[in-house]
């Protein structure tokens, strides 16, 4: 859990600029976004040979 104390004398905005570096060095919303658009398995592994094939043609022409 994440716990920002605003100190005397600073302004809420200080204080939600902090929170929020803190947030993005933790990697909650990245997390989060990862936990909430699941694939299986085997999706993952067929958009990996669809890149590594695109990768290759744009390399070595389409004529391989």
């Amino acid at each position: 859990m994440i716990v920002v104390e605003v100190k005397d004398n600073e302004g809420l905005d200080r204080a939600l600029k902090r929170f929020k570096k803190k947030v993005e060095r933790v990697g909650v919303l990245k997390q989060a976004r990862q936990r909430m658009a699941y694939t299986k398995p085997t999706v993952s592994r067929k958009a990996q040979k669809l890149k590594a094939m695109y990768k290759y043609r744009m390399l070595y022409g389409n004529n391989g």
